[in-house]
């Protein structure tokens, strides 16, 4: 046990000199570095109109549906949908939709579909969203 014994003692009377010999070299460096923000574009946030019947249906209530990424935010998509299409949303509401179990034709056997996430805008009474 004494082997032992005398070996972490050395270890442990070195490590607090290579310590202190990295903080004074760390220490400018780190307010060298500047934090780069990044902005999400139109695209890297809306990825298409989800039209379907219940979007269709909402569309007399002034909500509109969009597919989003899963990184964008509530506000992310207020401003993509204000620069992309000209309107000023007043509520935004975000879904994420799971992945599903499907049943695969060609294979045997079952799959999944892909998960996603869908935001609901509402719109400004006398606007509205034309989708061609």
């Amino acid at each position: 046990m004494a082997i032992f014994g005398n070996k972490k003692a050395e270890t442990k009377k070195a490590a607090p000199q290579k310590k202190a010999a990295a903080k004074t070299v760390a220490a400018p460096a780190e307010k060298k570095v500047a934090k780069v923000v990044a902005v999400l574009g139109v695209k890297d946030v809306l990825v298409r109109p989800r039209i379907t019947e219940k979007a269709a249906n909402m569309t007399v209530n002034h909500v509109y549906t969009f597919d989003i990424r899963k990184n964008a935010t509530k506000k992310d998509v207020a401003d993509a949908v204000k620069k992309l299409y000209k309107v000023d949303p007043i509520k935004v509401t975000t879904v994420n939709t799971p992945a599903k179990r499907v049943r695969m034709r060609t294979k045997r056997g079952f799959g999944k579909s892909s998960a996603g996430r869908k935001a609901y805008v509402t719109l400004k009474k006398g606007q509205e969203i034309q989708f061609s």
